[in-house]
């Protein structure tokens, strides 16, 4: 595949600013970048954006590491093995319209649910089933964060960025393994992949500062209207 002009700079710019809002707030490369890659070339998603995704979530890691509790994100890694599995199978076995309606009712239930109630504490069963939700999710859509971000909203930004991080990397890299062995990441994701590169770069450097300004108080709110958004790019991609 390839893209060149305009499309090219729309590609771009969109995944500058969904690395921007992901080393700002820990998940949303998917939310910005895949509804307008999806429009340039269908074949860019998931592939491409996972693609995309596995350096950036290694560089958050690494950057918010001293914020990092171990054992949670352990629970959380130990649900997205299975979830990546179950996300992978979706793909073959149903379309892609029915996976995003459940998915993006499930995430919009969630949201709901978090505005009415006191939410649930991350403890090891329920980041376990963030996490197995993350997985199929980010595997079936490349949209997986708001799972986990929606458990960890509570957290403080550096926490809440830490465990994105590392949870995000380790799934990413599995989600992006299993999808080249069924044959649905090629050499022509990865010369793409390599292509958009350079604005997840510049997106993440830019997050250095982004991200002071959602820790003074911002980061919950942010990550609600963010998983709200997810949910109803899900669905507008399948409409449009």
């Amino acid at each position: 595949m390839t893209i060149e002009g305009w499309e090219l700079v729309a590609a771009l710019v969109a995944v500058f600013a969904g690395a921007c809002l992901q080393g700002s707030l820990g998940f949303g490369l998917g939310l910005v970048a895949a509804p307008v890659l999806v429009l340039v070339d269908t074949s860019l998603v998931p592939a491409v954006v996972l693609g995309i995704g596995v350096p950036l979530t290694y560089l958050v890691a690494w950057r918010e590491r001293r914020s990092l509790a171990v054992r949670p994100v352990a629970w959380a890694i130990a649900g997205r093995v299975p979830g990546t599995v179950v996300g992978s199978l979706a793909v073959v076995a149903f379309s892609q319209q029915v996976l995003a309606a459940v998915f993006a009712v499930a995430l919009l239930t969630a949201v709901v649910l978090s505005l009415v109630t006191i939410g649930v504490d991350p403890s090891p069963t329920s980041m376990f089933w963030a996490g197995l939700g993350s997985g199929a999710m980010g595997t079936a859509t490349s949209v997986g964060g708001p799972p986990m971000a929606l458990l960890l909203q509570r957290e403080p930004g550096p926490e809440l960025r830490a465990a994105l991080g590392a949870f995000m990397a380790f799934g990413a890299t599995l989600s992006l393994t299993t999808l080249a062995i069924v044959g649905e990441f090629d050499a022509g994701d990865l010369r793409m992949t390599l292509v958009l590169l350079p604005a997840v770069l510049v997106g993440f450097v830019v997050s250095r500062w982004t991200n002071r300004i959602l820790d003074r108080g911002y980061t919950r709110p942010a990550v609600l209207a963010f998983a709200a958004l997810s949910a109803l790019s899900i669905l507008a991609r399948q409409v449009f």
